[in-house]
């Protein structure tokens, strides 16, 4: 199955409630009007999207339409892909140039943080890269004990200490060990608590002290983990923890499972946060880099140019 195909079947559900609305308005209008647009603000709005982003994408919708002249209805899914993909387009490739560098993974319980560590692991490792993993979300000892799984299917070396302890210490010791063993990639597990932003932000603050004091010149990701079911909570979670963690990328994953995954596109547009990986599935090769072309001709049901 090639790349195209396998995020479209990964993205059914979410194309199947975006697209089922837009071939009715498609076959009730004779030409793209105001009406019609108005409708299909409705229709993003009801899909995730957002209605801030809805009436984005709608306006540029009507700018196309007055500078090209294009009102012919069969071609609004196309229209909307080219103006999605391009919202979402920016700073999707993860940033990883110096030996070591560090991804800090940060996300609320249950939105697959540390199976998505797992999975980034094992793509890293194929990739012919060096990997050891930090596991510092140290409130739970169950996420301790399924990283280790996760290292151990993937080969890969972990830090780990005793539940409750200090995360600031766990990512120190990771650190080291990765600059002692000559690791390229160093990837840290976090707690992702909202309940108390305060706390979140000082634990954050002080991993990231600890990091520039002892690797200054490393590429360092900080990257949350969604998960997309959940549509615009996503969202305001990512808006919370925007505040709070200096993000520098969205991993948006369960997008196989849910009909929602239009909050993608408001998560990019309204929060301007890069959009790294996507889950569409329970393999490892479901965690998809982020394109966003392929994503918009998925969600619209636009064929691309030279898809498998």
């Amino acid at each position: 199955m090639g790349f195209f195909s396998k995020i479209s079947e990964g993205l059914k559900k979410t194309r199947d409630s975006i697209t089922g609305q837009m071939e009715l308005l498609i076959n009730s209008f004779t030409k793209i009007d105001e009406e019609m647009i108005d409708e299909l603000e409705e229709t993003l709005i009801m899909s995730d999207v957002g209605a801030v982003t809805a009436s984005r994408i709608c306006e540029e919708l009507r700018k196309r339409i007055k500078r090209t002249g294009e009102t012919d209805p069969s071609k609004l899914k196309g229209l909307i892909r080219d103006i999605v993909a391009e919202m979402l387009t920016g700073d999707s490739a993860l940033k990883l140039t110096t030996k070591p560098s560090v991804i800090l993974v940060i996300g609320v319980n249950g939105a697959g943080k540390t199976t998505t560590i797992g999975k980034m692991a094992a793509k890293f490792k194929e990739d012919g890269k060096s990997v050891i993993l930090g596991a510092a979300d140290t409130f739970r000892a169950a996420a301790i004990d399924q990283l280790a799984v996760w290292a151990e299917r993937s080969g890969t070396e972990l830090i780990r200490q005793a539940e409750g302890s200090d995360p600031a210490a766990v990512i120190f010791d990771t650190l080291k060990a990765g600059q002692a063993r000559d690791k390229d990639i160093i990837i840290c597990d976090t707690a992702g608590r909202l309940h108390n932003k305060k706390n979140l932000m000082d634990e954050l603050g002080k991993i990231s002290r600890v990091i520039t004091r002892e690797l200054p010149d490393a590429d360092v990701e900080t990257l949350l983990v969604l998960d997309a079911t959940t549509g615009q909570n996503a969202l305001n979670q990512a808006r919370q923890f925007k505040e709070t963690a200096g993000l520098t990328g969205i991993i948006l994953t369960k997008l196989d499972g849910t009909a929602k995954g239009g909050v993608v596109i408001g998560i990019r547009e309204e929060l301007q946060i890069p959009i790294k990986y996507i889950g569409v599935g329970e393999k490892i090769e479901d965690l998809r880099e982020f394109d966003p072309y392929e994503f918009a001709s998925a969600i619209f049901d636009v064929e691309t140019e030279g898809a498998q």
